[in-house]
């Protein structure tokens, strides 16, 4: 009997054991999962695993390598600045029993390719290992969005203890081509502010910066054998207000609002931005888009009419803004242009834009005749191509390679020339099936000039492209070898952006959104999980004085046909969860007000205005938005919402 009992005894005190052990794994997984959420890495990691355990960063922690690389050591410099901007301390490259090592790796891991890196952080020490020094470098930017916030103030903090989880980490990014482009022609934005918007990218693994350097509106980069450019080019008359409406120059007025950038200026900004694995791609936009360049010399189009730069205007009669193909003197001006910027700058592209002509004057002009005439041409189309194509080998004679709007498949395209496809995927997937390599852009999903929530309550441009529309985009179309996809990147046009604040406000966080579009794998993708890591990303960039959009809380306006009545209006948000009140009346909606609740609501009578805001846990988190009944209205009719 005492031989049963004492076996009951031990199988309970084994289930036991198994019991709390079980709890114990619970508990622990359960810390882990925790862990990881607060984790708020932004592009997602390929793979992460996080440990128990934190790593503090003192003033005695070092960051050392055994590497000689110039690179590498460059990196290592940029990290110790960063860190002393914030925190205050001045990290040493010694060894120590605290430390930050950076590894290039002698015998490549081949699964990291050119630009990944594996991350382990232990509460001694951080590893960081790459094949090439992009890796090193994205690896402490993941270091610095483990630390707190804080870390990116642009001023001393004091009271912070900076630590980080312990984890191991490996990420490789999806695409090679990873950009933003930057619209420094319509309006101009100084050295400084250009160097700080690199900055920004660098934060999210961006590459590529596409400068848009020439336009109707502005010639931006100095060509010291065509002094005229700057000269003439970069000005124009001084405009406040909305976009396309503003007055040409009156006669004799002082054209004093613009600027350009040196040469010597723009080899600063083309080092700033290698020291952080970014690449500055030029576009000078030909044949059309060219005012400022005609406005310097107007022997260069079909009608030589003397023009100033388009100061913002509705701009001229038919578009007078083409380079005559007729023309020998084009060329040999282009040649000269593409001379000095293949100098200039080390990316192996040149943009040559080519989208947009208006090809009328082409028809009327005798020169241009003359060359279809004499080039076999058959219309103004295949013309427009001689004239990518003749570019082309100008540009790859000087050892660079073309890359241009997908309007240069209009008419043939170029036989080495790369594709931007920006009106929708389809010039991209025509290149890609022509075996042409292609950067995706659409405009619908990658314009970041555009609307970013309800019109009614955003600074006034045109179209739409939500923040889920950025983070939903998927580059590879489903018919494409993925192969010809370079990559992508979101444009900021600037026609409706007069100031670098705004320009910070239309890019993030959308291209916050592009970056994990273009660096994380498919799979990885999460809409829900996105967000929560990027609200977590807003105190970074309010520690780094960095102005943004919070768009994605606003009440979205969905009006519908309601049978045998008006019309109805659905309430929603990009972030979901949130509590949306609503007024008719004229008043501010706030928590006492009606609450939307699911169902299409209608306007009473004599209503002409639906005002309404979200809250989260009892506290407004979106913007008051006040629609117009009339304007609701309108969008019945609008197939696509395009305001």
């Amino acid at each position: 009997m005492k031989k049963i009992v004492c076996k009951k005894i031990t199988l309970l005190n084994r289930s036991l054991i198994i019991i709390n052990y079980f709890i114990a794994f619970l508990s622990l997984t359960t810390l882990q999962a925790k862990a990881a959420d607060s984790i708020a890495i932004i592009p997602k990691p390929l793979a992460m695993q996080v440990h128990d355990g934190h790593f503090v960063l003192t003033n005695s922690t070092t960051v050392t390598s055994t590497s000689s690389d110039a690179d590498v050591k460059e990196s290592i410099q940029w990290f110790i600045n960063k860190i002393a901007t914030s925190t205050g301390y001045h990290l040493s490259t010694k060894k120590s029993k605290n430390a930050i090592s950076l590894i290039l790796n002698k015998y490549a891991d081949t699964s990291l390719h050119g630009e990944g890196y594996t991350l382990k952080v232990t509460s001694s020490m951080i590893t960081i290992t790459a094949n090439k020094p992009a890796g090193l470098f994205y690896g402490l930017q993941t270091v610095l969005q483990l630390l707190p916030p804080s870390i990116e103030s642009v001023t001393d903090v004091q009271n912070v203890k900076w630590t980080m989880p312990c984890v191991d980490i490996k990420d490789v990014p999806r695409f090679g081509w990873r950009g933003l482009m930057l619209d420094v022609s319509r309006h101009f934005f100084t050295k400084q502010e250009v160097e700080e918007y690199i900055d920004q990218m660098a934060r999210y693994k961006y590459n590529t910066l596409h400068l848009h350097l020439a336009d109707d509106q502005g010639w931006r980069i100095e060509i010291k054998s065509l002094p005229e450019l700057t000269k003439v080019g970069a000005w124009r008359v001084k405009r406040t207000g909305r976009w396309g409406t503003f007055m040409a120059a009156f006669a004799g007025e002082p054209a004093t609002d613009g600027g350009f950038y040196t040469q010597e200026d723009m080899k600063e900004i083309i080092k700033y931005a290698q020291d952080r694995f970014i690449t500055i791609l030029p576009e000078i936009d030909v044949p059309a888009h060219s005012l400022a360049l005609i406005a310097s010399y107007p022997n260069l189009s079909c009608t030589q009419l003397p023009y100033s730069v388009n100061a913002g205007g509705k701009g001229y009669e038919r578009n007078d803004n083409v380079l005559c193909i007729g023309n020998d003197s084009t060329f040999s001006m282009l040649d000269k242009i593409f001379t000095e910027i293949a100098t200039l700058f080390p990316n192996p592209y040149i943009h040559i834009g080519g989208d947009e002509a208006y090809k009328g004057f082409w028809d009327e002009c005798p020169k241009c005749q003359k060359r279809m005439a004499d080039e076999h041409l058959k219309n103004v189309d295949e013309l427009q191509s001689y004239f990518v194509k003749r570019v082309e080998k100008i540009v790859e004679s000087k050892g660079k390679k073309l890359i241009g709007w997908d309007e240069i498949l209009e008419g043939g395209l170029a036989p080495n020339a790369t594709v931007m496809s920006w009106r929708g995927m389809s010039g991209g997937i025509a290149a890609a099936k022509m075996n042409h390599q292609v950067v995706m852009t659409p405009w619908d999903y990658c314009y970041l000039d555009l609307y970013q929530g309800e019109p009614s309550g955003e600074p006034p441009t045109y179209g739409l492209c939500r923040l889920s529309d950025s983070y939903n985009y998927e580059p590879v179309p489903d018919s494409i070898d993925e192969k010809f996809i370079l990559g992508g990147q979101g444009n900021l046009w600037t026609e409706s952006v007069p100031t670098f604040r705004h320009a910070e406000y239309m890019t993030w966080p959308r291209a916050i959104a592009l970056a994990e579009v273009y660096w994380s794998s498919r799979a990885n993708k999460n809409w829900t999980n996105f967000i929560t890591r990027l609200e977590k990303q807003f105190p970074r960039l309010d520690a780094a004085n960095v102005k943004y959009s919070k768009s994605m809380y606003n009440v979205i306006f969905e009006p519908a046909r309601i049978k045998n009545s008006d019309f109805g209006v659905t309430l929603a948000s990009e972030v979901k969860g949130l509590d949306i009140y609503y007024t008719f009346d004229n008043t501010n909606p706030d928590e006492f007000s009606p609450k939307f609740d699911g169902k299409p609501i209608q306007f009473p009578v004599g209503a002409t205005y639906l005002n309404a805001i979200t809250y989260r846990d009892g506290k407004p988190i979106g913007e008051q938005i006040n629609v117009p009944k009339d304007v609701l209205e309108k969008r019945l009719d609008e197939k696509h919402h395009v305001y």
